[in-house]
């Protein structure tokens, strides 16, 4: 196609993304979501596709009766194999079964728009199509056709009017992947203002189904009931309401209809401005501005992407990150895909994967001020807890809490797992999840008592699982309580890796250990004054005294910190998960300031790891434990793999692997928690400024970011110093670190007394 005139680009050009061409692909179509709902639309305005899912849709695979293995009465046997030095026992623990992937999330439909016979062929002249991060809209628009769309956050319905064209619109289940067996009934029916469309779709050998359902609502003309759907001809405007229902047996499309024909408002801005107080607040919360090329910033997006060392680009892509992030949390935070997928055989099967992706997705909640996201993590766990209890009691024997590596979404029982990945011996997941919460309540200065109890829960787990070095005198009633006896995690295993010559399930893993302690240390400070029953007075000090006797991490011969802390067990360092780097990040364990020694051993574990297969996920990992140490060249270098590596599509949405490979979230999601973090950390204690400041962003603003003592944070930079304006929600002192970082911790420190409702404004020289 091609554009005699082409538009003017859009007025905010940073807050949004445009293109002169429909989609082709789906993987490059524009999104829109409310945590729901999502939608994928290619834009086309004769022949328009949108493509519909929702976050409760998984395919039945067999997995929805799927039981952990029971499997704590072999514990104690493999523990001693273990400490014994026999490093393949592990790989027996097991009632081997096959592996089971989690029920695979898929799309429902896509909303077919195509010209009716009766149209004259136009050409595609002044076309553009666009997505307004801020408001959720996307738009196309060509000569005089236009067609808008969003998914109402405030009222959880797909919200599209398209102008200047008679139309045919029907619903289509016919998606790449779909089951050939899959019992699909259409159904359509006139209402006083146009007519309401069904399509209910049966899984193969199953009693489960959705139904969705479309009401057209013609302003004007004739609406005419066709074989494929509906027929307008003569309207002013077309407006379409759809919602999806996942459902066991028969739903009630009387009371879909009645829901979407009278309970909602028949117009589009009326809709529209119920849905933005919502969507609008959430995403203006923070910008990131780095004074781009304003030329720059007028191109289209897929122009963007071939200038990838441009800070226009960077822009665009922490602004799209944090609207997608947004827009895909609700129900549910983000899968490996967001919300969205054109293919009903999404890889991975879309899951929630714990062991990393869902982590590094959701890294910039508290900092980007998206308090939606973490409550969407919240609401998944909380759903999950008694699963997780599941877990601890069959694979463990233990109370507490385990969380599963995977989950659909609707189970949070552990049955994915092979012999290459035993994920059934992982038990720092728990942890790892609860962070972003623990975080969230650190910004708001008060605690969750779900979180609470959620911590107290993986104490409790912790106190019955974790093993001393030496069994004790069973027979001496001091000895087994000894309180200098050592502890050890066992079995322990670190995501996705194993020990050079050993075998998967291992001892010590520093993950475990920095998750043990860290769950420990957090529960114990939630629950200072809790006893759980009155014979049990003090659990916090219980929960403290165990998090005393874990072992140290170890620092290996190359001066790295070792993977696993048990003395035989060497690293395997091509990989593209950095596990054992978890106490420098999320966690605050190792850092420059407070362990200078233990940092520089992380450092150098840094250096060594591989990126083993160009995963998206593994190179924004690096970057997010290198600004932690604050090396601001590494941060860049992973940065531009990813970058150069062909990683986004023309909708900003990202790939798994290098050359857009498979569709998936976590370069999109994580990008501005990297940026984020190479500009601004924060703990409840100390704020360090410009920690890994990439040298090709030599000025910019970073505005509105939380951080975890309270405060608001507005920063600007640039050749002629540095301005930080913190807005303090409540009175504390803290520390503040200020000069620019070399990874060895030497930064200027000063404490600083906040009071709470009063600016403090810092600002240094030359930077």
């Amino acid at each position: 196609m091609t554009n005699a005139a082409s538009p003017a680009p859009p007025a905010h050009p940073v807050h949004g993304t445009f293109e002169y061409q429909p989609a082709v692909r789906w993987e490059d179509a524009f999104l829109s979501g409310n945590g729901h709902h999502g939608t994928l639309t290619f834009g086309d305005p004769y022949d328009d596709r949108v493509i519909v899912t929702h976050h409760t849709l998984v395919r039945p695979n067999g997995a929805e009766h799927a039981r952990p293995p029971e499997l704590a009465a072999e514990l104690p046997a493999l523990q001693d194999k273990l400490l014994a030095g026999e490093w393949e026992a592990a790989e027996a623990f097991t009632d081997h079964r096959p592996l089971q992937w989690v029920q695979p999330f898929h799309p429902a439909f896509q909303i077919r728009l195509t010209r009716a016979p009766s149209d004259e062929p136009r050409r595609y002249r002044h076309y553009r199509r666009s997505v307004d991060f801020a408001t959720g809209e996307t738009s196309a628009a060509c000569v005089d056709v236009t067609s808008r769309l969003f998914v109402s956050r405030a009222d959880d319905v797909i919200v599209q009017q398209v102008t200047g064209l008679d139309l045919d619109v029907s619903l289509d289940h016919r998606l790449p992947g779909a089951p050939a067996d899959l019992a699909v009934g259409h159904g359509s029916v006139r209402t006083p203002d146009g007519a309401l469309l069904t399509l209910r779709a049966r899984y193969p050998d199953s009693d489960r189904a959705y139904t969705g359902v479309t009401l057209v609502v013609a302003t004007g003309g004739r609406t005419q009931l066709i074989q494929s759907g509906v027929r307008v001809t003569g309207a002013e405007s077309v407006l379409l309401l759809t919602r999806v229902r996942r459902h066991t047996g028969e739903l009630d499309v009387t009371a879909e209809q009645r829901a979407l024909g009278g309970d909602l408002p028949h117009c589009y801005d009326d809709l529209l401005d119920r849905h933005l107080p919502l969507h609008r607040a959430a995403y203006d919360r923070v910008t990131l501005d780095l004074h781009a090329d304003p030329g720059e910033r007028g191109l289209p997006g897929s122009e963007l992407l071939e200038r990838p060392r441009g800070t226009a680009l960077l822009e665009r892509l922490f602004a799209a990150g944090r609207y997608h992030l947004l827009s895909s949390s609700g129900l549910n935070p983000p899968r490996l895909p967001g919300l969205w997928t054109g293919d009903w055989d999404t890889a991975w099967a879309g899951a929630f994967t714990h062991d990393a992706n869902l982590n590094l997705q959701t890294a910039s909640a508290t900092s980007a001020a998206l308090p939606e996201v973490t409550d969407a993590l919240a609401s998944l766990i909380h759903r999950q807890f008694d699963d997780w209890r599941e877990n601890a009691r069959a694979v463990f024997g233990a109370r507490g809490a385990v969380a599963s590596a995977h989950s659909d979404g609707e189970s949070g029982l552990t049955y994915h797992f092979s012999r290459e990945y035993p994920l059934h011996l992982w038990t720092a997941g728990a942890d790892w999840l609860l962070k972003p919460l623990v975080d969230h309540d650190e910004t708001r200065g008060a605690r969750d008592p779900r979180t609470a109890a959620a911590l107290a829960e993986v104490a409790r787990f912790y106190e019955d699982f974790l093993t001393r070095t030496d069994p004790g005198d069973p027979d001496d009633p001091d000895d087994p309580d000894d309180p200098d006896g050592r502890l050890v995690v066992v079995p322990s295993y670190s995501p996705e890796n194993r020990p050079a010559g050993a075998s998967w399930g291992a001892l010590n893993a520093a993950m475990d250990l920095s998750a043990a302690r860290h769950a420990l240390l957090t529960a114990a400070a939630y629950h200072p004054d809790h006893p759980d029953h009155p014979d049990d007075p003090a659990p916090a000090d219980r929960w403290r005294a165990l998090a005393d006797r874990l072992p140290p991490h170890r620092i290996n011969a190359d001066g790295a910190l070792a993977e696993w802390a048990w003395p035989g067990l060497d690293d395997t360092y091509d990989h593209r998960h950095l596990s054992h780097l978890y106490g420098v990040w999320p966690l605050d364990e190792i850092n420059p300031y407070d362990t200078p020694r233990l940092a520089a051993a992380a450092h150098r574990a840094l250096e060594l790891r591989g990126a083993e297969n160009d995963s998206a996920h593994g190179h924004l990992h690096h970057a997010l434990i290198a600004a932690r140490l604050r090396d601001g060249h590494r941060v860049a270098h992973a940065l531009g793999a990813v970058l150069d590596g062909d990683f986004f599509h023309a909708s900003l949405m990202s790939a798994h692997y290098p050359r857009r490979d498979v569709y998936n979230a976590d370069a999109a999601h994580t990008l501005p928690a990297v940026l984020i973090e190479a500009l601004v950390q924060s703990t409840p204690h100390r704020l360090v400024l410009l920690p890994a400041l990439p040298s090709a962003l030599p000025t910019g603003e970073l505005r509105g970011v939380r951080t975890r003592f309270g405060a608001e944070l507005d920063l600007a930079w640039g050749p002629d110093g540095v301005r930080a304006v913190l807005k303090p929600h409540r009175s504390h002192r803290i520390e503040v670190r200020t000069s620019p970082g070399d990874g060895d911790g030497d930064s200027d420190a000063q404490s600083l007394d906040l009071v709470a409702g009063e600016d403090h404004v810092l600002t240094l020289g030359t930077w």
